[in-house]
């Protein structure tokens, strides 16, 4: 068990009033020790807070007085004290184990704890949830979850997870929903364990046995170049096409049984098959915007209504630690860097994007409208993910390696170079290569941007 402890103040709040500072633990509150966030915030919506703090090795008492439900005006290094539920399936498809050695430690984690799942919007297959937990969950009302399904069949969702409580797991899936959670789920799809027939009876018994599920996002497999299944490929573009096929003849069902279309195929499905994204109506609100299932859709409309001289922007982050004043934006979600040491200055050629392949492909067909949004003459720099290798072609896994090496080869004109900074996580990159050392080889400024097309153009016009 691990103490709360301080990792920010906001200057003039309680907490900065009564004294306390950065690196404080808090050992208790109220004569209680939290074991997450979720309980700590609960403790601290009181009007009369007794802290127990320690500092530098001293413990002291103090009693802040505050309006009940006015935030204390800190913010915590953890969301989770107490020991985080590590996953005990061994899954083939994982790709924690498709990371190559040397990564830092908190990447090779793996979580299937239902907090992580409120705060974050992680996934968690339910295997070692418990009575306990349901009755946390439905007396504090934490939702929405988000759970892996992957397959309804008992024996393929078993073998899927190589654990044998994965057969009976969904029953707390079931006694969720029956509590009134907001849950939404997630296959992802592996052609050979549990796509085709299984993939279409696993549709099937969702509308029939959890039709009040919220929406269900299908997610193709991914597969690093340290992947060391044999059993375990790629969607082909046929299959991929098969599989989109598959979801918006299930998505037709249940638009007509349960007034919705539950069902969503993520970006890469469409993207492997070669298909045009769907309509923005189609996704009816992005519930699933994190998990990579309308991004691109999402992108084109703001775009649009850029172009109309309307505001623009993604939907709302998945997970409740944004209502949470004192929880971290942990993991993709941490603060950005800011600023970006800039390469030399750059001459007036154009503004040079980069972007993974994934990203490169919804890029390429509006460059043209982001070029007189911009007013700047743009290209692509694609940026091929060598470092994880195997199909892996999102621009969130770009590292700087890759990208340090194409910027070194790139000899074409160029007046600045754009980063999404979704690759990074405060200034680093998953292989923790500073985005300083990067910008260094760079031959004009190299800019971190907001994933967004709003953040493009401010980008390019600076």
């Amino acid at each position: 068990m691990s103490y709360p402890t301080v990792s920010e103040i906001v200057e003039g709040s309680p907490a900065s009033i009564a004294g306390l500072s950065v690196g404080d633990e808090l050992i208790s509150i109220c004569g209680v020790l939290p074991s997450d966030v979720i309980e700590y915030q609960q403790l601290v919506d009181e009007s009369d807070i007794d802290l127990t703090v320690r500092r530098g090795g001293l413990e002291w008492e103090v009693t802040i007085e505050k309006a009940p439900g006015a935030p204390l005006g800190l913010r915590l290094d953890s969301s989770i004290f107490d020991r985080v539920q590590t996953c005990d399936n061994h899954c083939e498809f994982c790709f924690i184990y498709q990371l190559p050695p040397g990564m830092r430690k908190t990447l090779y984690l793996k979580d299937d704890d239902y907090r992580l799942s409120f705060l974050y919007g992680n996934f968690t297959t339910l295997t070692r949830f418990t009575e306990l937990d349901l009755a946390r969950v439905v007396d504090e009302k934490l939702g929405p979850l988000y759970v892996s399904i992957h397959s309804t069949d008992p024996g393929v969702r078993s073998a899927m997870l190589r654990n044998i409580r994965g057969a009976t797991s969904l029953r707390w899936l079931r006694a969720l929903l029956d509590h009134g959670v907001e849950v939404h789920g997630q296959i992802v799809l592996c052609p050979t364990l549990n796509g085709g027939d299984v993939f279409e009876r696993t549709l099937a018994e969702i509308v029939a046995r959890y039709p009040d599920m919220q929406s269900v996002g299908i997610v193709p497999l991914g597969l690093s170049r340290f992947n060391q299944e044999s059993q375990l490929r790629v969607h082909s573009r046929e299959e991929a096409a098969a599989a989109i096929e598959a979801t918006t003849y299930w998505q037709g069902i249940a638009l007509v049984e349960l007034g919705r279309r539950m069902f969503f195929a993520s970006d890469e499905l469409y993207l492997q098959a070669e298909i045009a994204v769907p309509p923005s109506d189609e996704y009816e609100g992005f519930p699933q915007h994190e998990n990579g299932i309308g991004m691109a859709r999402s992108f084109y409309d703001e775009l649009r209504d850029l172009e109309k001289g309307a505001g623009g922007g993604d939907p709302t982050p998945t997970g409740r630690f944004h209502d949470l004043a004192a929880a971290p934006a942990e993991g993709y979600r941490a603060p950005r860097v800011t600023s970006v040491p800039t390469g030399s200055a750059g001459d007036e050629g154009p503004v040079a994007i980069l972007t993974g392949e994934y990203g490169a492909a919804v890029l390429e067909p509006v460059l043209d409208r982001l070029e007189v949004l911009t007013g700047r003459s743009l290209r692509l720099l694609t940026v091929k993910n060598r470092f994880f290798g195997g199909n892996v072609a999102v621009t969130g896994l770009m590292v700087g390696e890759d990208i340090k090496a194409v910027l070194a080869g790139d000899s074409l004109p160029v007046s600045s170079y754009l980063l999404p900074d979704v690759a990074l996580s405060g200034d680093r990159f998953l292989d923790e290569m500073s985005i300083g050392d990067v910008a260094g080889v760079a031959t004009a400024p190299l800019l971190a941007v907001p994933n967004s097309v709003a953040g493009l153009v401010a980008g390019a016009r600076r």
